[in-house]
């Protein structure tokens, strides 16, 4: 599930510490000043942190702390989806600016596209731009369902048409289909995407990306599983349909026989393709007098609270999945297991696998709500063994958590000589359009100065973006540039990308936007 900007270079939220000790009150605070990043400058009020500790295994209490805003969105193939309707340059919001408009007359095709579309589309790709569409014609204002041609009348295909979206047109079949053929097609390819992901699942792993939208042939459903409980995502006006809705049910309770299946929308995707605000009710429960929307679900072995009603995107960051691994396994062969840090840690992904390694770790994310679900998710492990890990027995390291805005607080601590063996970077998309990418790339190298800064000789640095704009070339320079002004040497030990369950189709450069640079720093 693509994370909010709790340290966006340029938007700089407010920050606090959280400290949450059993039995002690003492309260720690640090101030924000008012600081300019990039080209976009931002106001941080001062205010108290409150830190998340235990001691010797007692309860943890949480200190008074001012309001916080809502933890920020990472990027999710959706998103970059949104990202491409923004920076299209069309201004009419309320429909398909075409040479002949939009037509109530039925004909023999529904869309006829610009031969820059039509050669886009036989290269592989399933978008066709609000600005690239000549003409439309419909049946009825509400048809969704429309054949595309070229400017010679060939047919294209089939695709779902979006009014209001500069994404006018997400190709769904290179056939002509009727709604009975798509709702055809809609099932086995749902199907097939499962068929893709079960083999993933197991005790240790119950919860992964079963359709990941274009990735998988059905531009924008998405369908995560957590343990029992099902969520989906439509994301585009054409599958906002009953049809479509009782089709997918269909399909996952044959494939799973769920507890329940939601439907969450994304509030940004949502204002972008002008769709409705949808019904929070269940879309199906196994027992409807026994409404279920909370479960535990395990990622590696480790546990995690899910709520169908709170936190981002579909609910956790499944894509992040094998990195978490990853983290955990690359501190424990470079015997880096003394002290992690894990920048913008949302519900403790990190932070709790690199506490199977190392003897302290601490999380920082700017979002409380966050924070208290990533300690309610430590107690869990702590409380049943880690009866579900690969492991027999796992010492858990001592775990804190703190409230505070990335960048102010590396700042603060890489000046006071703070020192870590291991630090994960985790921001969510600082680059949501092209035209943020310069602004992005300075806050990636800030965030990576000052780790480099705290890291003692030979230490593990994670750092990842989540932004599809920018690619590893981008990436890795901030990084390198980084490297050179803290006088650093940087090894790469691996490049990493999103779990299994979010695959990459070359194609579509869009589903490729998560990236994953483990480093030796010497």
């Amino acid at each position: 599930m693509a994370k909010q900007d709790n340290s966006k270079f340029g938007v700089k939220p407010k920050a606090r510490r959280i400290m949450a000790p059993a039995t002690s009150t003492s309260t720690r605070k640090s101030n924000s000043a008012t600081r300019k990043r990039g080209s976009t400058a931002r106001k941080s009020d001062s205010r108290p942190a409150v830190r998340l500790s235990r001691t010797n295994g007692a309860p943890r209490g949480v200190r008074a702390a001012s309001p916080k805003p809502a933890s920020p969105q990472r990027e999710s193939p959706s998103t970059p989806v949104a990202e491409n309707q923004a920076s299209s340059g069309i201004q009419d919001r309320s429909g398909i600016r075409a040479r002949s408009g939009i037509q109530s007359r039925p004909g023999p095709f529904g869309a006829t596209i610009s031969r820059r579309a039509s050669d886009r589309l036989r290269a592989g790709h399933l978008w066709v731009y609000a600005s690239d569409v000549a003409a439309v014609t419909l049946p009825t204002p509400e048809e969704t369902l429309v054949h595309v041609a070229d400017s010679r009348g060939l047919l294209l295909g089939t695709a779902l048409y979006s009014p209001s979206s500069q994404i006018a047109l997400r190709m769904i079949s290179r056939e002509s289909l009727d709604e009975p053929a798509w709702l055809k097609l809609l099932a086995s390819r749902l199907r097939a995407a499962i068929a893709r992901r079960k083999p993933l699942l197991d005790a240790a792993n119950d919860a992964c990306r079963l359709c990941f939208s274009e990735a998988d042939e059905l531009p924008g459903l998405i369908a995560d599983k957590y343990s029992d409980l099902i969520v989906l995502q439509f994301l585009t006006k054409g599958l906002l349909t009953a049809a479509v809705r009782e089709t997918c049910i269909r399909v996952l309770r044959e494939e799973f026989a769920p507890t329940a299946i939601y439907e969450r929308p994304d509030p940004r995707i949502r204002e972008l393709e002008s769709l409705p605000a949808p019904n929070l009710d269940p879309l199906w429960l196994a027992d409807p007098k026994k409404p279920v929307a909370a479960t535990q679900f395990h990622l590696n072995g480790v546990a995690f609270h899910y709520d169908a009603n709170a936190g981002q995107k579909t609910g956790a960051f499944l894509d992040q999945r094998t990195n978490y691994a990853a983290a955990r396994d690359w501190a424990q062969r470079l015997g880096k297991t003394g002290r992690a840090l894990d920048v913008c840690c949302y519900q403790g992904g990190f932070a709790l696998h690199l506490a199977q390694a190392c003897r302290s770790v601490t999380g920082i994310d700017v979002s409380r709500a966050s924070l208290e679900v990533a300690e309610r998710n430590l107690q869990a492990n702590r409380a049943d063994g880690n009866a579900k890990a690969k492991r027999a027995e796992v010492d858990w390291g001592e775990v804190d958590w703190i409230e505070a805005d990335a960048f102010e607080i590396l700042r603060d601590w890489s000046t006071a000589g703070e020192q870590f063996d291991v630090i994960v970077l985790d921001p969510p998309a600082f680059a949501k359009s092209m035209r943020a990418v310069e602004g992005a790339l300075r806050g990636y190298k800030e965030l990576n100065l000052r780790a480099l800064k705290m890291l003692r000789p030979g230490g593990l640095l994670i750092t990842c973006s989540c932004s599809h704009h920018v690619g590893w070339a981008d990436l890795e320079g901030a990084v390198a540039a980084a490297a050179a002004d803290a006088s650093r040497r940087v090894r790469l030990l691996e490049r990493r990308g999103a779990a299994p369950d979010h695959p990459v189709v070359l194609n579509l450069p869009e589903t490729e936007y998560l990236k994953c640079l483990v480093l030796e720093v010497e």
